[in-house]
């Protein structure tokens, strides 16, 4: 694409066949045929139908849709309903989960302007933005919306906010300039771009690019390419059920023909087949994690992080790598005084004296020759203006509470009327105005250094009025340079006695005042919020549209900036290649003046190191690296509709230090996933080893496909969400973030899973021949109750690593909860005869209930005291 800043006026209107008079409606018409419409593409979609058959792609649901094809030819109706029944839930619930309105596409449309004003045959006229082409000559003023990208021809102290594109709340102004050197589109103050709004001033622009080619259609097809990534936890469920699956169906077939090779009839072989895949699958795994998931959102919501997408809850506990905006997250995004330079002192705004001849005129200066204003509390204006109002209230003896005896600043405008004055000029970068003070026509000025510093010919110390000296203006522009080097932006302020028509031509010959310095202070939560996350082995990293001094001088106050580390700018990353930002990225802190493809950069360099990045992110340059990024986080106040569309996460409240709180509850949430999906795979291992068993020796199969479903999706799924409630430890923020390589099921859960199915499965065993001695139906019975029994008293082992003594149960009440509805179902099923016909079973004596009771019980009491010795080794 053409840089189009680098060009001249004339070179930019030869280019493109144009001139000062605009295009004739024929050359308008050609254009429009040849560069299309003024409209963003939007990329290819799925349908919801499409999401919905994509939840029976997986190989543990085809499984089961086999069983219950099975279940129906061996005459076992209720089986093959219950187990639809499950299939569609769980398909509507995966729709429900990863179906997301794509309206991010959508949101950067309604950034234009439904129409805009051009020079046609050379006439002004007013044309919807659809059909504005390059060449077009575009007309702006206070008020539009930038419709396309242009280049200034003819500039009226025009100043737009960008904030949209480049991240940055502060008005630029715009100038009709040449460069013979590449900048970032922060500093391309001779052009105008698509999305960003005109605040002051006017100017004509002759547009270089429309719809996709324009910078906002760079963002557009960025967020097209760009697809979202898995989880880890996504990616580890989805290996585990892989493996899983083809287990099942290896154990299925072997035990299929080890059953017909024993002359088995062949429905009678199916059954047992049918049972075993269903034990082996946890049918509700899925459901479990997305309610868990769904509970941890609830918790997120209370300390201003609101989930979009379930899957990011757990993924937060995997960050290791955020990768914050400064404006408004890290910052308060409000300009504020700092320090104040003036009768050769620096001082704060609260140590001004209004006694002080000297201190009243800047406080003069500050509040006459200011456009902005103060209701309650809120600024309107330009935020470098008002915050010398805020400056001002904060002067002892200003005092605007219902007893004080001070002046509002609307007060002193009114005693003290502009007379005349000379708006701000980004040619000039001045702004004046003319005032009677005490009778004496008085004109103040402010500006910047290097213009207003050169007009002034005396200076004021305290009350004395003398001609400036070299000597003195180099301790001023000492000072300057030492607030700029710590972020700080500078204003000048002076001021002249005289009756002069105020013009462009009589600003000069000034008295010298003071500097007042400005910045967007830290937010002081952030510096703590910053410290924790490097406990937890988070790295944090700025990534800003501001200029690299002043992002550099908050990354240390804040702490994310240290003694080794490096800032760059976005021109310097684009020198840089791919090698050479593996190598450097570690060490890079800060990147300063950043474009959309810049983040996306950053955002894949720290992914190819195999770490999980969390991007923040409030414009719409910010939409295609918060789609790209494991967690995109958007800000909720300041943040565009396009940011919180492709983010996955929003803060109410934009501050960085909620992103370190959700860090640590999706912490808590993946440990709670991974004892939940620890109690339910044990579980199913216990049924599993007691069908192989039943298979192996010969007998009757001990449970049928309804019993094996009502324990795997009514009384497992209890105890599971309650393991979903446990709070998260005191020193989760302590911890390093999970390798997001291991996956769920590493050597330790595999360990126990295994041990506790093993213990589980022997007691459930113990029931079975213990009935088999009355009657197959009674062991069925007493196998199906067993299990049900025996899993849920393991809820309570699976709540944590720590035993039942030490955890207690006044944290989390819904585990006693979860017992004992589980166990009231299963005392309806045992003892209310209506049941027994659905659910196979038949009625027990009191002997064969206390065998129940106590196979039970003993898995638990012998995982209780492996847990109470290993507690008292540590």
């Amino acid at each position: 694409m053409k840089q189009y800043y680098l060009q001249t006026k004339a070179k930019v209107l030869e280019e493109l066949k144009t001139a000062s008079g605009g295009l004739s409606s024929q050359q308008a018409k050609d254009n429009l045929a040849k560069y299309g419409k003024n409209a963003l593409i939007e990329g290819k979609k799925t349908t919801t139908l499409q999401v919905f058959l994509e939840q029976f792609k997986d190989l543990m649901v085809i499984i089961l849709i086999i069983a219950a094809v099975i279940s129906a030819f061996t005459g076992e109706l209720e089986s093959t309903l219950v187990i639809i029944a499950v299939l569609i839930l769980n398909a509507i619930l995966g729709t429900v989960q990863h179906i997301k309105a794509e309206k991010s596409l959508e949101s950067l449309k309604s950034l234009s302007s439904p129409s805009a004003k051009v020079l046609r045959d050379g006439k002004k006229i007013e044309i919807d933005s659809k059909d504005v082409v390059p060449g077009d000559i575009m007309l702006l003023e206070a008020g539009d919306m930038v419709t396309a990208d242009g280049r200034i021809l003819d500039n009226f102290s025009l100043q737009v906010n960008e904030s949209s594109l480049t991240g940055e709340s502060t008005n630029i102004d715009k100038a009709d300039v040449e460069f013979d050197h590449e900048m970032p589109l922060g500093d391309r103050i001779n052009m105008v771009y698509s999305s960003s709004l005109v605040t002051y001033g006017r100017a004509n622009v002759v547009v270089t690019a429309t719809g996709m080619n324009t910078e906002i259609g760079k963002i557009a097809s960025l967020m097209n390419e760009t697809k979202e990534r898995r989880t880890p936890l996504q990616i580890s469920l989805d290996k585990f059920s892989s493996k899983l699956a083809t287990a099942i169906l290896i154990i299925c077939a072997i035990v299929l023909g080890l059953q017909i090779w024993r002359g088995q009839p062949i429905m009678d072989a199916l059954l047992f087949a049918v049972a075993l895949a269903v034990a082996a699958i946890p049918e509700a795994l899925s459901s479990i994690v997305t309610i868990v998931q769904a509970m941890g959102t609830q918790k997120m919501a209370k300390e201003n992080a609101i989930i979009k997408n379930l899957a990011a809850v757990e993924s937060l506990g995997s960050v290791s790598v955020i990768c914050s905006d400064k404006t408004g997250t890290l910052t308060q995004n409000k300009m504020t005084v700092q320090d104040i330079y003036i009768g050769g002192k620096t001082l704060k705004p609260n140590q001004l004296n209004l006694d002080n001849q000297l201190h009243r005129y800047l406080l003069y200066d500050a509040v006459l020759n200011n456009d902005s204003s103060l209701v309650d509390g809120k600024g309107i204006g330009d935020p470098t203006e008002y915050a010398l109002l805020e400056m001002y209230r904060q002067v002892p003896g200003i005092d605007l509470g219902d007893k004080g005896l001070g002046i509002s600043e609307e007060d002193l405008r009114g005693l003290l009327t502009r007379k005349q004055e000379v708006p701000f000029d980004s040619d000039r970068k001045l702004m004046s105005t003319k005032h009677l003070i005490h009778t004496v026509p008085t004109i103040f000025v402010k500006g910047a250094i290097d213009v207003l510093l050169d007009r002034c010919v005396n200076i004021r110390l305290d009350d004395e009025v003398r001609p400036i000296t070299e000597e003195d203006k180099k301790q001023i522009l000492a000072q300057n340079q030492h607030f700029s080097e710590n972020g700080l932006r500078v204003l000048t302020f002076a001021y002249k006695e005289s009756d002069e028509d105020l013009t462009p031509e009589t600003e000069n010959g000034f008295t010298f005042i003071g500097l007042v310095s400005e910045m967007d202070p830290p937010r002081e939560e952030s510096i703590e919020a910053v410290a924790r996350a490097k406990k937890a082995g988070i790295r944090t990293v700025m990534i800003t549209g501001d200029h690299k001094v002043t992002a550099v001088a908050i990354a240390k106050k804040i702490g994310i900036f240290n003694d080794g580390d490096m800032a760059v700018t976005g021109l310097e990353l684009d020198k840089m290649s791919d090698e050479e930002l593996e190598q450097k990225i570690e060490k890079i802190a800060v990147y300063a003046r950043v474009s959309p493809e810049n983040k996306i950069r950053i955002v894949n360099a720290w992914q190819k190191k195999d770490h999980i990045v969390s991007m923040t992110g409030d414009g719409v340059n910010d939409a295609p690296a918060l789609k790209k990024a494991d967690i995109g986080v958007a800000m909720g106040i300041t943040g565009t509709e396009v940011s919180k569309d492709a983010a996955s996460m929003i803060l109410a409240d934009d501050n960085f230090a909620t992103i370190i709180k959700a860090v640590a509850i999706g912490r808590t949430v993946f440990e709670n996933i991974k004892n939940a999906i620890m109690y339910l795979l044990s579980g199913n291992l216990s049924a599993i080893i007691t069908v192989l068993f039943a298979s192996i020796g010969g007998f009757s199969v001990p449970f049928i496909a309804v019993q094996l479903l009502f324990i795997n999706l009514v009384t497992d799924s209890l105890p599971a969400l309650a393991i979903g409630m446990e709070p998260g430890s005191p020193d989760v923020l302590s911890r390093k973030p999970r390798d997001p390589k291991v996956g769920i099921l590493d050597k330790s859960l595999v360990t126990q899973v295994a041990a506790q199915g093993v213990l589980i499965s022997v007691g459930v065993i113990c029931a079975f021949m213990i009935g088999r001695q009355t009657s197959p139906a009674v062991a069925c019975t007493m196998a199906f109750s067993t299990l049900t029994f025996a899993r849920l008293l393991h809820g309570f082992n699976c709540r944590s690593q720590h035993s039942i003594f030490k955890l207690g149960f006044k944290n989390n009440w819904y585990s006693l909860g979860a017992f004992a509805v589980g166990t009231l179902l299963l005392a309806l099923i045992l003892f209310v005869p209506a049941l027994h016909s659905l659910f196979a079973v038949t009625p027990l004596t009191y002997n064969q209930l206390l065998w129940i009771i106590g196979s039970a019980l003993a898995p638990t009491i012998l995982i209780q005291i492996v847990k109470v010795i290993s507690e008292q080794r540590r």
